[in-house]
């Protein structure tokens, strides 16, 4: 398992379909999900900092796991299978709970726990862009850029088993 980082969420047109972007912690491949639109705001806001004034299903998620004293260890995303990718939440008595990785992100970035990819899903649908010689700053704009070049070129389709 490699840990990635949520690099941001963005919507990809024509489609209007959204994509949370991951990237690998130690390395340079680029991890991209298509999600729904509400799992879309839910990473959003939660990379934001905002707080709802009621709690929203991930909050709600959250509260409830703290409630039961059900410390959320990590989230795993663990395999992609005809197109689908799949997330387990991993609790720290060893308990895991199949999710769907944009909801299993949402609810890491609201415990601040860390996110892994399995190294198979890294492979299949990693893509790596060269990093420069800049400013922290200036190359993750870069990078967010370069990817919306790549988004442009490809479908969800192109992530099929086998392509």
């Amino acid at each position: 398992m490699h840990q990635v980082n949520v690099v941001g969420v963005r919507v990809e047109l024509p489609s209007n379909q959204p994509i949370v972007l991951l990237k690998e912690a130690s390395g340079e491949r680029y991890l991209p999900i298509w999600i729904g639109t509400v799992e879309a705001a839910a990473i959003a806001s939660a990379q934001q900092g905002m707080l709802p004034p009621r709690p929203l299903t991930h909050d709600l998620l959250k509260n409830v796991l703290d409630a039961l004293s059900a410390p959320l260890e990590a989230v795993q995303i663990t395999q992609l299978r005809d197109s689908v990718f799949y997330a387990d939440l991993v609790f720290a008595n060893g308990a895991r709970v199949s999710a769907r990785p944009s909801d299993a992100i949402a609810l890491a970035m609201r415990v601040g726990v860390s996110i892994f990819a399995d190294e198979s899903v890294l492979t299949e649908a990693g893509v790596t862009l060269p990093e420069e010689d800049a400013p922290e700053e200036v190359q993750a704009e870069t990078e967010v850029e370069r990817f919306r070049e790549f988004l442009d070129t490809i479908s969800p389709e192109d992530f099929a088993s086998g392509s």
